[in-house]
């Protein structure tokens, strides 16, 4: 299996309490997976280099769920400080484990409708050495996630605290910025309402 680019590593942020789901969101079933393995496989088609899965709560419970899928594990013991913290954390693991990495591409593990297809997409907008940022811009006019940065940037990403994820290295490097169009909505699954709704489509 070709690999579009060799020297990017996927990082799955799946750290979350899911406090407003009631239970372990990672774990819910998705067709005749759950979450989680859903968006794992979706990243191993793409066909890069690594993919990270960061846990935080409930880690051992899903972890256990994960093994065999020949991806990095790791657990970021500080989840509770936000979503920055665990890219923070990713990114430090990325920066000790390979000696040269020429991006980053971040998706989140509650977007079940993010494609191989746009992650591929993605991939094939990324040149290494330009200092792009590749980001998605949806229609509610949102900008995040899945987002695709260029090694230049992980020394800011691994400082990064709290609960602002990227979006403020976003705002800041707004030049460097190219907006792909997804053709899915911008749905983060975070109570049983929206669960049940997204299941229904």
């Amino acid at each position: 299996m070709s690999q579009i680019n060799s020297n990017i590593t996927i990082v799955i942020l799946a750290a979350g309490a899911s406090s407003r789901m009631g239970t372990p969101k990672q774990l819910l079933s998705w067709g005749d997976s759950t979450l989680l393995k859903h968006t794992i496989q979706i990243a191993k088609n793409a066909d890069v280099d690594e993919i990270v899965v960061v846990l935080g709560a409930h880690c051992e419970i899903i972890a256990h769920t994960i093994e065999g899928h020949s991806i990095s594990v790791i657990v970021n013991k500080n989840w509770d400080k936000g979503l920055g913290s665990s890219i923070a954390y990713a990114v430090n693991h990325i920066l000790r484990i390979k000696e040269n990495v020429d991006g980053v591409l971040f998706i989140l593990a509650d977007q079940p409708f993010v494609t191989t297809t746009y992650l591929r997409k993605m991939l094939n907008s990324f040149k290494h050495g330009e200092a792009k940022i590749i980001a998605s811009a949806y229609d509610n006019g949102k900008i995040g996630v899945p987002a695709l940065l260029d090694s230049s940037y992980l020394s800011e990403l691994a400082l990064l605290k709290g609960d602002y994820g990227a979006k403020f290295i976003l705002k800041k490097h707004k030049d460097s910025l190219n907006l792909l169009s997804p053709d899915f909505e911008n749905i983060d699954i975070d109570t049983k309402e929206v669960y049940n709704r997204v299941l229904k489509q």
